[in-house]
């Protein structure tokens, strides 16, 4: 059976008397409502990204470090937040970030000048990193392990899903109806609930007594990443071979082989490379890095073809992405039932060759398209493809982790899948700017988007090789819990 982590109750309080536990249901709406919002934030602001540049003055390129300011954050200090909830109390770091989380949330919705904007949702990220990793802990320790897990990690993931995909019609509705501002002041009354319901319904939960992190790790896999998305962009105007490409991307590099070094050599890592060594764990985290990094930008693309070629307002750009946004919620429920059938390593593979089945059609996008064929329907089939992967990458990623390392796991499973995000960001950016060679007529700007698309195809189909050579066969388990194994 695909084991998940297994976690254990609080220790800071042996001697108190033992506290009623919360409703599964209850903390299972808690955790879920908290990364609903870390995603949603994750492209929320990308039909608000026009109305942005107006009114802040911003450059082109401050306008991709709106969404990767935030990326790169949440995933350079996932692993951080991850390690933290171990140590300190998952209850305590979910309401940690998700106070941090909303409080930049106000800051970023008051902005008045682009640093502002920029430095609040570097926050933002840095809260959702916190939080993050408690949700899906909070979540395990809460359900018994077997197939009420699954399906509750299941509707985990489907949340997940859905709060990104939905980013675009949340987006449209606040900009078109209030402003801008408000794809982020949203935030502040909904992250004042969820954090009244986590103090009433959560129990407090942790895996050691140590009181030990490795910040220098968190520092520098976050400057090293947040260089090399620099070094990448700056191909735009620079090309490859200038200085100002090479010395940060020499750089991030350099950053990222030293937090390898530290994390080799300090007692208590961010990252205990040892992790790795278990097979279904580094193969799922490669290919959730690879296909964050061929599907993330997908959402600004999209929206950016409605709006500067088709010409939708911010809203009917929005409710344009109504279907693929049902459908990615659809494909994540429909997964858990299909991997007692078929296996959880099957199901991500179907799941990643559908979607990029999906952004190939949608390379064939024209300036005239009409909305059925040209967003809708491929839509519909990339985000199913999406959802269908979604759940059974999160159970492989999850499987053969210690308990100790529950929350160090579930952190480096969004940290895979928001890394790659973010470089394949940068990448897919730099191609499409390519591609349209300076001009920003519809055609060019539609030939940009186009060549985006079908790159990501390339990418995620990258990512099903890396499963078919590198995943360990699975078979399904005939136990009572009817859960996979490995052979």
């Amino acid at each position: 059976m695909v084991k998940t982590p297994d976690t254990t109750y609080a220790t800071d309080a042996d001697t108190a008397p033992p506290k009623k536990s919360a409703p599964v249901w209850a903390v299972l709406l808690a955790a879920c409502a908290g990364q609903f919002l870390v995603v949603l934030d994750v492209s929320v602001v990308n039909t608000a990204l026009p109305s942005m540049r107006a009114d802040l003055g911003m450059s082109a390129i401050g306008l991709q470090w709106v969404v990767n300011a935030y990326s790169i954050a949440f995933a350079g200090f996932m692993l951080l937040g991850g390690r933290a909830g171990d140590l300190f109390g998952r209850k305590r770091m979910f309401l940690v970030g998700l106070g941090l989380f909303t409080a930049a949330s106000l800051g970023g919705g008051l902005a008045q000048e682009e640093w502002q904007l920029l430095a609040a949702r570097a926050v933002q990220g840095l809260g959702a990193a916190i939080l993050a990793p408690s949700t899906l802990t909070i979540l395990t320790s809460a359900v018994p392990e077997g197939p009420a897990r699954i399906r509750a990690i299941g509707i985990w993931s489907a949340v997940g899903a859905g709060g990104g995909a939905a980013g675009g019609l949340v987006g449209g509705v606040l900009t078109d109806l209030l402003s801008w501002r408000w794809v982020l002041l949203i935030n502040v009354p909904i992250g004042a609930l969820v954090i009244v319901a986590g103090m009433a319904w959560l129990t407090e939960s942790r895996a050691g007594q140590a009181r030990r992190l490795d910040v220098p790790g968190a520092v520098l896999v976050t400057a090293g990443l947040a260089t090399l998305a620099y070094g990448i962009v700056q191909t735009e105007e620079k090309g490859w071979t200038a200085a100002a490409t090479l010395v940060p991307l020499a750089a991030g590099l350099a950053l990222l082989a030293a937090f390898l070094v530290v994390e080799s050599r300090t007692k208590v890592p961010l990252m205990p490379l040892k992790l790795f060594r278990v097979r279904s764990v580094s193969a799922a985290n490669a290919a959730m890095f690879v296909c964050g990094g061929g599907m993330f930008a997908m959402w600004m693309f999209m929206t950016l073809y409605a709006q500067n070629v088709l010409g939708y307002s911010p809203l009917k750009a929005g409710l344009a992405l109504i279907p693929s946004s049902l459908t990615i919620v659809i494909g994540s429920m429909l997964a858990p039932r299909m991997m007692p059938v078929l296996g959880a390593k099957n199901v991500s593979v179907l799941g990643i060759v559908v979607a990029a089945a999906g952004f190939g059609w949608q390379s064939t996008m024209t300036v005239d398209g009409s909305y059925v064929t040209s967003i809708m329907l491929p839509g519909i089939v990339m985000m199913l493809g999406a959802g269908l992967a979604a759940t059974p990458l999160a159970s492989l990623a999850t499987s053969g982790a210690q308990p100790g390392d529950a929350g160090l796991v579930s952190g480096l499973i969004n940290t895979s899948r928001t890394m790659g995000g973010a470089l394949g960001l940068a990448v897919l950016s730099t191609v499409a700017a390519a591609q349209m060679d300076g001009s920003t007529s519809r055609q060019a700007l539609t030939d940009g988007y186009a060549m985006a698309f079908r790159t990501s195809g390339f990418i995620l189909l990258a990512g099903v090789v890396v499963l078919l050579l590198w995943m360990p066969r699975q078979r399904v388990s005939e136990g009572p819990s009817k859960g996979l194994s490995k052979d």
